[in-house]
């Protein structure tokens, strides 16, 4: 797949099912989680990205550019096929990846960082073992994806495989890719991966003990519980 450089301003008029105030404030929110990825440590500087998609748009973080610095003018949009249809920057590197997501999956954004205790525990199993119950929340253990050169289509193809049945997954040596119906989800995501994969490294870290892990009966039952996790919509 070629990378596409976005080259025009925000067109209303690019997607007949979405607005210019959709999609800036669409943007505006991407930027906000992307700059939230830095401020809690799961990338450093400008690694990682994130995409939101508005209708067959997606808006993607451009690359090489701080999330600090990024403002209306600097949006980034490409289509499903990855051809530029607004903006002066060059989409992220991982623009394949973000995209084979929402080719494959209901998605409606991705969030894909160099999270420190996620990198580390890539580089040590083939997959995350069951060491919380939000294990569930994830889908079950959350797999690796084999090592492939960032921004290849072969990356791409690995991380569809890891995702299989699940919305967040592993790069092997690289970090996680995480989706979900809208940013906060696949951030919230990212985070609980993070943090599981902390809770696994430091477990499994101390001599002559071995963690003890969520049986997949269980993971099915809290699986099913998260459902009705939260607030009960108000009557109507």
């Amino acid at each position: 797949m070629e990378r596409a450089d976005c080259a025009e301003p925000v067109d209303p008029a690019m997607n007949h099912e979405v607005d210019r105030g959709e999609i800036l404030g669409a943007w505006r929110e991407l930027t906000a989680t992307a700059r939230r990825t830095t401020a809690e440590r799961l990338v450093v500087g400008t690694s990682g990205n994130v995409s939101v998609r508005v209708a067959d748009t997606v808006l993607v973080t451009p690359s090489g550019v701080p999330y600090d610095r990024l403002g209306d003018e600097d949006l980034c949009a490409v289509d499903l096929e990855g051809r530029r249809t607004a903006g002066s920057l060059s989409p992220t590197s991982e623009l394949p990846m973000h995209l084979a997501v929402y080719r494959h999956t209901g998605a409606r954004a991705v969030v894909h960082t160099h999270a420190v205790h996620a990198t580390a525990v890539s580089a040590l199993v083939g997959e995350l073992p069951a060491i919380h119950y939000m294990t569930a929340a994830l889908g079950g253990p959350v797999r690796v994806a084999p090592y492939a050169t960032y921004g290849t289509d072969e990356l791409a193809r690995h991380m569809l495989a890891a995702l299989d049945g699940r919305n967040a997954c592993l790069l092997q040596n690289h970090g996680t890719m995480a989706y979900g119906d809208d940013l906060a989800q696949a951030y919230e995501r990212t985070a609980q991966l993070e943090w599981m994969c902390r809770v696994w490294l430091a477990a499994s870290s101390v001599p002559g003990r071995t963690p003890s892990l969520i049986p997949d009966a269980e993971l099915a039952r809290v699986e099913e519980k998260l459902k009705g996790y939260g607030q009960a919509p108000p009557p109507e």
